[in-house]
């Protein structure tokens, strides 16, 4: 297990709109909004190799990319950690964790290359959305568009897996 040396700070007084505006769940808020929600974010640097998190750790944080790139994974069987994907700058992962009832991490987060990633606590969200109730909407909106789209990536895995194992075990239903 790589330990936690991940550097926790602040991130530039000086907001950054211009990124905050190419990440999927930002683009339709508006600015002012964008400026007040800056300050709520949180900077963790990640050297190559760190481990952000494991699957099943608690989290109440999301975290948008803001460079560098992650590796996303899940151990499979004892010791076989399966690659799900890799995601860069304007990414965002972390979500399902400050959504979801057991507010545990579904993957293992580790960096690709140096790192630096801002995260949203589950508190500052919280404020976000009571603030700005109309940019919250926009910003929901996109997040289902997120998790669709990553539930249909999954099912599309799923489908492939479950036909490599069809082929490999000679039941493949498409051959009778």
């Amino acid at each position: 297990m790589v330990p936690h040396r991940t550097r926790v700070g602040s991130v530039a007084s000086q907001p950054d709109v211009a990124f905050l505006r190419q990440v999927q769940l930002f683009k339709d808020v508006d600015e002012p909004t964008l400026q007040a929600l800056w300050p709520r974010l949180r900077e963790r640097r990640l050297k190559k190799g760190e481990v952000l998190f494991r699957a099943n750790d608690r989290g109440d944080e999301l975290f948008l990319i803001y460079s560098g790139s992650i590796i996303v994974s899940k151990l499979v069987t004892g010791r076989v950690e399966q690659v799900l994907r890799h995601m860069g700058q304007g990414e965002v992962f972390g979500e399902m964790s400050i959504f979801g009832d057991e507010q545990t991490r579904s993957a293992t987060i580790q960096a690709e290359t140096d790192t630096v990633l801002l995260g949203l606590h589950r508190d500052n969200l919280n404020q976000f959305i009571e603030s700005s109730p109309r940019d919250a909407a926009k910003f929901f909106l996109e997040m289902v568009r997120v998790f669709s789209k990553r539930l249909r990536d999954t099912s599309d895995l799923v489908a492939e897996v479950t036909r490599w194992g069809l082929e490999a075990t000679g039941l493949d239903v498409e051959h009778r």
